[in-house]
């Protein structure tokens, strides 16, 4: 019998990796964030964690009997974009929240261009940025204190606000009811630095006395664990980064793109952070690093397969991309946080990225 030749596109050679292993094992990443949410605010942060997972599971399933497609919601990728949509909601919104999220996330960002691997965005990112847009004080108000800690994470938060409350309530009311990037984008606005200190008295820099305290060592620790407000899945860097090691064991993600994200942060925090009236701290970059949804992007959603560049070159082009621009929005920008529109926006560059970046093939003649 003749040997048959099976001719086929590449890839050649294939591993065990499939879509449901890379998903699921992305959702128990994903749990120990979740485990400390229900710690810190308690289990209606698993309330509207499973509604917005449950709710993407059924959109996808119902669009794709309605397309006439297999239904593929066993591959856990709508659960997982269910999940990471409740991940950037406060668990102090309402129930529908995340439901109307996820409708949006699955049937806008995702089935509308085919189904998974013909998004063009993080369709998680969509759904957020569709609820700031339609619900924005829902979004932006509301934050829940944690079981441990108080909203802006400062340390010994009760001395400094008992001195503020007679100082000034502008003061007190910012580090007693925001979060705390609201309160290092508050104290870089020099209206209100200047109404803060002006009501405080000649002589007094409260602004100063603020900024110092949350980035001191026993506030970043707050900022590390979790003792802070925000949303359900950010607000642990430790829960965070446990996860982060499992994916990089498991090898889902690779380095490049948490590293040159979070390291473009960083260093343009330290060179650019202590703008006027903010004051100046050498820990002011791990302030940036472990607040926010830096982490919770860096690793779990600027890695997304699909939304991002196909070369190794063009993923550190992509990281960098998100580093600026996240600074850039934190620094300069009207909104505290800068992580889901700087994602949203380096996707968009994707396509670009990879015509300059993918590596030609050898012996190609260029007319």
């Amino acid at each position: 019998m003749k040997d048959k030749y099976i001719v086929s596109s590449a890839p050649h050679m294939h591993d065990k990796t499939t879509i449901p292993n890379v998903m699921w094992n992305v959702v128990i990443a994903l749990s120990p964030a979740l485990v400390f949410a229900v710690y810190y605010w308690g289990i209606r942060s698993l309330v509207l964690t499973l509604l917005g997972a449950l709710t993407a599971v059924l959109t996808e399933a119902l669009i794709q009997k309605l397309r006439k497609v297999p239904v593929s919601v066993a591959d856990g990728s709508a659960f997982l974009t269910g999940m990471l949509l409740s991940y950037n909601i406060n668990p102090g919104a309402p129930w529908w929240l995340p439901v109307m999220g996820s409708v949006f996330a699955i049937a806008v960002g995702k089935q509308v261009f085919g189904g998974l691997g013909n998004n063009p965005v993080n369709p998680a990112l969509l759904g957020r940025a569709f609820l700031l847009a339609s619900w924005p004080t829902l979004m932006t108000s509301g934050w829940l204190k944690p079981k441990t800690g108080n909203l802006s994470g400062l340390n010994d938060l009760d001395a400094i606000a008992t001195n503020l409350q007679d100082l000034s309530p502008k003061a007190y009311a910012l580090v007693t009811g925001a979060t705390p990037l609201k309160v290092v984008q508050s104290l870089r606005d020099s209206s209100f630095v200047a109404s803060v200190n002006a009501n405080a008295g000649e002589g007094v820099d409260i602004a100063n006395r603020i900024f110092t305290n949350i980035t001191e060592m026993a506030s970043l620790k707050n900022l590390f664990w979790g003792n802070i407000g925000g949303c359900i899945g950010e607000v642990s860097a430790f829960a965070l980064l446990l996860g982060a090691a499992y994916l990089l064991y498991k090898n889902i993600i690779e380095w490049r793109i948490p590293l040159f994200y979070i390291g473009t942060v960083f260093v343009l925090t330290f060179l650019f952070g202590p703008l006027k009236g903010s004051g100046y701290s050498m820990m002011l970059p791990f302030f940036h690093i472990f607040s926010g949804g830096l982490m919770l992007g860096a690793f779990f959603m600027a890695t997304d397969y699909t939304t991002t560049p196909l070369s190794k070159n063009g993923r550190i082009i992509f990281a960098i991309g998100c580093g600026v621009l996240t600074v850039v929005i934190r620094l300069v920008g009207g909104y505290p946080e800068g992580v889901s529109y700087s994602i949203l926006f380096m996707n968009v560059m994707t396509p670009l990225i990879d015509r300059f970046t993918i590596p030609k093939a050898f012996g190609r003649i260029k007319k």
